[in-house]
This record gives structure tokens, sequence and C-alpha cells, in this order.
């Protein structure tokens, strides 16, 4: 503890003053001792071999430990060109992120999902068997390489499947599990801007319409300008 406050004072004066209870820290820990020839006596005398560098490790060990850096989305990310199932995620969802994230780092390894980020501005009904945001945004979609849509906990269970993990819901194959499960995770899905903190869907398609810009005309259809 004492060689750690020695240190962290040195380091709050970002270097400038001399801390002299630094002399007496080993030289394992970053010191030599220089003989000074013009001394009669030949006393050896302790200098910090890189003293300016000192408080930048260690401010930043101490930051890092302090505020771990969140995950967020990848944008533009490539897709794997053998994918074998299409996850449909909402990448303003903190905690859907947390899942969305540790299976991306799983596909690393097996290049099996391709991921797909409905809240993103490009993102196309059209190329995703005509499934609007507003129906993604009630609950989890995937799409199979052939087209087939699954949903709810079948569709985490092909997702797990496909990065090695299948076990961890090979359980809701059988009923009544499987019903049970959908169950509850329909409950979920349906407070889960609540849970998060965010707005209701209702708010979030509305926001949506005014950062696209959107304008109807008397024939309540609208065009998104260009």
């Amino acid at each position: 503890m004492a060689l750690r406050g020695a240190v962290a004072a040195a380091c709050n004066v970002g270097g400038r003053q001399r801390n002299t209870s630094l002399l007496s820290i080993p030289h394992y820990l970053g010191f030599k001792f220089n003989r000074l020839p013009s001394h009669p006596l030949h006393r050896f005398t302790a200098f910090p071999m890189h003293q300016p560098a000192l408080r930048c490790p260690i401010r930043a060990v101490s930051e890092a430990t302090a505020n771990p850096v969140t995950p967020k989305k990848e944008v533009g990310e490539e897709p794997p060109p053998n994918w074998k199932i299409k996850m449909l995620y909402d990448g303003d969802c903190p905690l859907c992120m947390r899942e969305v994230n540790m299976l991306r780092e799983r596909n690393e390894r097996y290049g099996t999902i391709k991921f797909v980020d409905i809240s993103s501005d490009d993102y196309s009904p059209e190329e995703n068997q005509g499934l609007d945001y507003k129906t993604v945004m009630g609950r989890i979609h995937a799409i199979l390489s052939d087209g087939t849509v699954v949903t709810d906990v079948d569709a985490f269970r092909r997702l797990y499947e496909q990065v090695g993990l299948g076990w961890v819901y090979a359980i809701t194959k059988y009923e009544p599990i499987a019903t049970v499960a959908d169950a509850i995770y329909g409950v979920w899905a349906k407070y889960r801007l609540q849970i998060t903190g965010r707005p209701s869907l209702e708010e979030v398609l509305e926001a949506r319409k005014k950062n696209k810009g959107e304008v109807c005309n008397d024939k309540n259809t609208c065009k998104i300008r260009a």
C-alpha cells in the first residue's frame, strides 16, 4: 500500500515534481543506481529510468477497471458467404446486444450466422422475407438459408445450434417445456422496451418516421425523402 501511494502521488503531479519517497523503490520496479564520477566519495544516487511514463500505465489500468467498455454493435459488418441462418436483431437494445455479441464472437469460428440489424437505416424488409421493422421488434425472428422464418425460442435454439451451443436450448424441443419457454419469452418480448428503459414501440415508430423524414399525402401513403 505504501508503494502504491508513493507511485500514485508521483502520477498526480504529472511527473513534474520529484517525490523523494520514490528513491526507496527497488531497482526491479524500473529504477537503477547511477554512479556519480564527480563525487569524491563515489556514492550512489537513485534515479528513475522512465519517470515521465509512470502516470500513463497506472492511470490506464485504474480507468479500465473503474470504467469497463460496453460492447457496441458493429456497423457495416460483412456477412459470411455460406451462412445458414440470418438473425434479425435490435441494435438499439442493450440487453439484446450482449447476446448478439456473444453469438457474433462464436460465429467467427463457424461462419454460419448472418447478422442483420433492424434498427439500421439500411434495413430492407424486401431482403428479409417481407418482415418490417414493427413486426420484428415484437419478437425475435430468424430466417433460414432456404427462406423459412422461425421465431421465439425456436429461433434462439437454431441460432445456438449453429455455433456449437445447441445443448443450451435442447430441452425446449420437447413438450410441455417448449410451450412454457415460449410463454416466458413472450412476456419478455412484450415488455423488453420498458425493462430496458426505452419508450414504447409506438413512440419508437413515430421517432423513426420523423428521423427518416416521412411525408404523407392525402391518400395516407407515405414516401421517404431521398
